[in-house]
């Protein structure tokens, strides 16, 4: 099993924040152009415990279709959305938002499997989702600012 773990301050309050990752339709305007990312479930796409979401990406040309389900809503500080259908062996990817002073902290921690292990791991999801995030940390930082304090990515 691998981790990735990110966290940003952004410049807005935490119910601001949580709105914005609540609403499922923002999620391609922080997911890198190159990966082709669409939903394709009924928009707009109610946030609760038990949604499933069904996405079209493309990884390195190819078309993919990923599922993944809601297992935790807890506005406004966490949610979990776990793959059900789509490339990973696992993926759990729970998202939280702390108050940070005037702004937000938003950290994302995934744990994820990949077939082919631990080889195809380093030679090219590593580094596909790495890039993934630093696309997600500029994008965000574009739309709200990015606050004094700056980024960390870990």
């Amino acid at each position: 099993m691998y981790e990735l773990k990110t966290e940003q301050l952004i410049p807005l309050p935490l119910d601001e924040v949580f709105a914005f990752f609540a609403d499922a339709s923002n999620l391609s305007r922080i997911t890198p152009p190159w990966l082709d990312f669409r939903i394709v479930s009924e928009t707009p796409v109610r946030m609760e415990e038990g949604r499933l979401i069904d996405y079209r990406l493309k990884v390195h040309g190819f078309p993919l279709r990923w599922q993944s389900e809601i297992t935790v809503w807890d506005p406004p500080h966490r949610f979990v959305d776990e793959q059900r259908k789509g490339p990973y062996k696992v993926w759990h990817h729970t998202h939280r938002f702390e108050k940070a002073g005037n702004g937000t902290r938003v950290i994302d921690e995934v744990r994820y499997d990949v077939p082919g292990g631990a080889l195809i791991h380093k030679l090219i999801v590593k580094r596909d989702i790495a890039k993934i995030f630093e696309y997600r940390v500029r994008a965000l930082e574009e739309l709200f600012g990015a606050p004094e304090t700056g980024t960390k990515s870990a």
